[in-house]
């Protein structure tokens, strides 16, 4: 199950979460099987860059020049051997026979020779030779297993609050595997009680934890109205829905919709408001998944347009949008671990144009005096700040207080105060880094 995932990301650019989700769903293996297949093939894909350069280190070809299944099947052997209870032994036997089923009997020896090379030492001194042999900006990225350029842009946003010294906090909760979270949709589930596997999010009213066990034996969670979501997308739903009072027949909009987790919670709370929600997703599989998604909450328009048209036909219709703008997805890497190697800072220039043509797009949709919630997950600072100053400059728009709000309803005052945006990190905050932007479209009266 770990190396179909494993191939799965690397020849069909799969999410790994929602690929493992599926491969779950179709398993008969038992939960504590399940488990280890999970942390095994995650582990694998979010250390790839140090488990690469280990496999560098004792083999005669380069970890570039092996074949793609081969190499998954490797670096599935270095987390056992490297950063899992299995012993070496086990690990090295497992792996070879996964390579002679997978890869043929002719690399066996190969695969066989590179795992008991690595088994020599444990993970910490590779660290300490790796050390030795590169720069200090090059160790980081190996022993943190992120690219450079992620690095930097951690650098400068934690910078931007202050954080600085945080960075390798930052990089190594990354690293680690985050507990399933789960929303009770607003009225239409309640949270279980508080136990010894269950724990309420912090902040969220309606999310929590659970850390053993299988969520989908959870009261509700068949039925949908609860379903795993992380702590920090639920606060951008309900951010927008609690911002102000919501009045009734007010028509709300998720412009770039898939795969519909946010959906589904605005809906939930449009239901019980009397609004009108309405999603769009322009591509057709994340459209299906966002209807999905709104099935079990009652019937609700699903547009396939392109956002930054949409306005064309719909302008100055709604009350409240989302803009969960498509990004570098910086901020769920523990929970998306393919997400660092999909992107590059090649794509911030063509990722940012698309970002401020939809928040542009999203203006021209909003009524007077109606609002727009600007998300990322994602703190770099291109496609956060910058694209927030470039709309000020440019648009009809004020920058709404968002930090005063959510530190009266949800944070306790425990945001910083010296911004009006919102940038969440996954090591102060315990969710996904999200950053958040309140912009109100000025009255034209």
């Amino acid at each position: 199950m770990a190396l179909d995932l494993l191939n799965q990301v690397t020849f069909d650019d799969a999410y790994a979460n929602l690929a493992m989700q599926k491969l779950l769903r179709h398993s008969k293996m038992s939960a504590r099987d399940k488990s280890f297949a999970q942390e095994l093939a995650f582990g694998a894909i979010r250390n790839q860059l140090t488990y690469d350069r280990i496999i560098d280190n004792v083999s005669s070809r380069k970890s570039s020049e092996i074949d793609a299944t081969l190499l998954n099947c490797l670096r599935l052997g270095c987390h056992q051997i490297l950063n899992m209870r299995v012993p070496d032994h086990a690990a090295i036997s497992e792996t070879v026979d996964l390579v002679r089923k997978n890869c043929g009997e002719k690399v066996v020896g190969f695969a066989n020779g590179i795992l008991r090379s690595i088994s020599q030492q444990p993970l910490e001194n590779w660290l300490a030779q790796l050390k030795r042999s590169t720069s200090a900006e090059e160790y980081r990225t190996l022993a943190f297993s992120h690219p450079l350029w992620i690095i930097n842009a951690y650098r400068s946003a934690l910078e931007a609050d202050g954080l600085a010294e945080d960075l390798e906090k930052l990089l190594e909760i990354n690293n680690n595997p985050a507990e399933v979270n789960l929303v009770a949709l607003p009225g239409l589930a309640t949270r279980p009680a508080e136990g010894e596997s269950i724990q309420h999010n912090k902040n969220s009213p309606y999310g929590f934890s659970i850390s053993g066990g299988n969520p989908a034996e959870l009261d509700g969670f068949e039925n949908g109205s609860i379903r795993v979501q992380d702590e920090g997308s639920q606060l951008a739903a309900l951010t927008l829905a609690d911002f102000r009072p919501i009045r009734e027949s007010e028509r709300w909009l998720d412009l770039c919709a898939g795969p519909g987790g946010k959906s589904a919670v605005l809906a939930a709370i449009a239901k019980l408001n009397g609004v009108e929600f309405e999603a769009n997703e322009p591509m057709e599989h994340r459209a299906a998944l966002v209807e999905e998604a709104l099935v079990s909450i009652g019937q609700f328009k699903v547009h396939r347009a392109d956002g930054r048209s949409f306005a064309n036909t719909q302008s100055g219709k709604f009350d409240r949008i989302l803009l969960d703008a498509p990004c570098t997805g910086l901020g769920a890497l523990r929970r998306k671990p393919e997400a660092r190697w999909r992107k590059s800072d090649q794509d911030l220039k063509d990722l940012c144009k698309l970002q401020y043509e939809l928040l542009e797009s999203a203006i021209s949709l909003l009524k007077d005096d109606g609002v727009c919630l600007y998300v990322t997950c994602s703190p770099h600072l291109s496609e956060t700040t910058a694209i927030i100053d470039k709309a000020v400059q440019n648009l009809e728009i004020e920058v709404e207080d968002l930090t005063a709000v959510l530190n009266t309803k949800y944070f306790s005052n425990t945001l910083p105060t010296n911004r009006k945006t919102v940038q969440l990190f996954t090591h102060r905050d315990g969710m996904d880094s999200m950053f958040m932007a309140m912009l109100r479209k000025q009255s034209r009266q």
